[in-house]
């Protein structure tokens, strides 16, 4: 949580080639980034974080590396078993909070509605995902505030590295965005163009200080 406020970005990735998603690691390390997300979308996508995890506590001894797309406790516990130290969900279900709070790691469960937000911190959330942030936009952001100023939300979709974009978040008082193919486009990560990504996680944090 503290490396989230620092940075106030985490990135979001998947790949089910080990070397491709650790190279990616390490470029957004590179970048200034640290705290990462490790997205649970294909099969046997917890054999390949495994490895990622053991790569980064070598190369990158600075960097959260968390798990994301978490729907269900078991598959959370998982996680937590080969080193996530933060999960995140498209979903709240009060179930995995029980798992992550037994371990003390933070959970962020997917929020899309303000009793949704109230009932994920009330199992223990201290950090709670927009999403889809293009759907629902900063207006949600700042009006869930207004009532709930105590609020600390993190939105995900709909977050690009630009400063249009990432000023309307800010301002309307997110406590950090998750980004993910903005920062990895297909063509960059095919030509293994590590450097567009290091240069594009240091693009986004300058941009982000601003604000």
């Amino acid at each position: 949580m503290q490396k989230m406020g620092e940075t106030r970005m985490v990135p979001v990735f998947y790949d089910k080639d080990v070397e491709v998603a650790c190279a990616v690691v390490k470029a957004c390390y590179d970048g200034g980034v640290r705290a990462f997300e490790f997205t649970n979308r294909g099969d046997f996508a917890h054999e390949v974080f495994a490895e990622v995890v053991k790569f980064a506590a070598k190369e990158c001894p600075e960097m959260a590396m968390g798990v994301g797309s978490i729907v269900d406790p078991a598959t959370a516990a998982l996680y937590l078993q080969l080193g996530a130290c933060f999960v995140v969900g498209p979903l709240f279900n009060p179930e995995i909070s029980k798992i992550c709070n037994r371990r003390n790691v933070p959970y962020t469960p997917g929020c899309g509605s303000v009793s949704e937000v109230g009932f994920a911190q009330e199992s223990g959330c201290d950090l709670c995902k927009v999403f889809p942030g293009d759907v629902l936009g900063p207006k949600f952001v700042k009006g869930l505030k207004a009532p709930m100023p105590w609020s600390k939300l993190m939105v995900t979709g709909g977050v690009e590295p630009t400063e249009e974009n990432l000023k309307g978040w800010f301002a309307a008082g997110v406590f950090c965005v998750g980004m993910g193919s903005k920062l990895f486009p297909k063509d960059k990560v095919a030509a293994k163009d590590w450097q567009y990504v290091t240069d594009k996680c240091r693009e986004a944090l300058d941009i982000i200080k601003k604000f």
